[in-house]
């Protein structure tokens, strides 16, 4: 279900990386209200920013033009400290996102297999990459091309494959108790309700 990789660190910025479908942003907010963080979700950071939806920034500027307000984005947003950061599953594809997604996060790659990518993505039409062709060829190509780069930012790897949101967000929340000092001290200062 989950390895450590590599060894903990204290950033105090938690990094969710990983394809879509995988549920960053759903989990990150989970995560988020847990430990007292702020959310941010890059791709709702880059469509304020351009008054424009992602659909749209790659229709006008092509992918090539997003990446750009994708590096952006990031840059500023980890700036700071306290954040749980939900990435688009391209974030990765860039080498300078990568160091700096490690040297200013503690970076969780959520792993889901395509068939459930397929099942959680069945009826969204808002992600440009999947407008074109075979929906499963397109994210098995996006996976052989990103997994390697999710594996080599992560801190740490959670598989979502079988569980709710909820239940993915509490086995991780548990799991980042260990990992991420961040998460264990943010834990012991929670009042019990």
């Amino acid at each position: 279900m989950s390895t450590a990789s590599r060894p903990s660190e204290a950033a105090s910025n938690l990094v969710l990386v990983g394809p879509m479908g995988a549920g960053k942003s759903s989990i990150g907010r989970s995560l988020a209200d847990r430990f007292g963080l702020r959310l941010a979700d890059v791709d709702h950071a880059i469509e304020s920013r351009a008054g424009a939806s992602v659909n749209r920034i790659f229709e006008s500027e092509g992918e090539a033009g997003f990446r750009e307000r994708e590096r952006v984005a990031l840059a500023e947003l980890l700036s700071g400290d306290g954040l749980v950061l939900a990435t688009g599953g391209g974030a990765v594809l860039d080498a300078g996102n990568r160091a700096l997604l490690r040297q200013r996060g503690f970076v969780v790659h959520l792993h889901a297999s395509v068939e459930q990518q397929l099942r959680r993505l069945a009826h969204d039409r808002t992600r440009p990459l999947l407008a074109r062709g075979d929906r499963e060829q397109v994210l098995h190509d996006l996976a052989r091309v990103r997994e390697p780069l999710y594996s080599q930012v992560a801190h740490l790897r959670f598989d979502t494959n079988g569980h709710s949101e909820a239940e993915a967000a509490e086995r991780l929340a548990q799991l980042l108790e260990i990992h991420w000092p961040i998460a264990a001290a943010r834990s012991q200062r929670r009042v019990p309700s």
